[in-house]
């Protein structure tokens, strides 16, 4: 983040994109971003983009737990109360980690052991 605000300083000044790496290759060192990230960042300011924070990427989506889902799950185990996470989780659009969470937190089961 620091260097990009370097970069936008110098692209202010009116700096081209070599005399800004060679500007950070200097005081940085080792450590300097490439010169193609130093032409990207400039692009970005040329179109009057001036965050130097990078966007957020779309990432993972959220699971929504919607009661369908919950109900679904809670008819399985009342069906065969031994059936495993994995076993529920191979149902669609049911990830295993989502399960791991639905159990003890929306329909308040616990795993008992004799």
């Amino acid at each position: 983040m620091e260097a990009r605000a370097v970069i936008k300083f110098f692209f202010s000044q009116g700096k081209a994109p070599k005399e800004i790496h060679a500007i950070l290759t200097e005081t940085l060192g080792e450590h300097v971003p490439s010169y193609a990230t130093v032409k990207n960042w400039m692009t970005r300011f040329k179109r009057v983009d001036f965050s130097t924070c990078n966007a957020p990427g779309p990432g993972r989506p959220k699971a929504v737990t919607t009661p369908r889902i919950i109900d679904q799950i809670h008819e399985l185990i009342l069906e065969d109360r031994r059936i495993s996470a994995k076993s529920i989780a191979e149902q669609p659009s049911i990830s295993l980690e989502w399960v791991g969470s639905i159990i003890p937190e929306d329909l308040d089961m616990r795993k008992l052991s004799a």
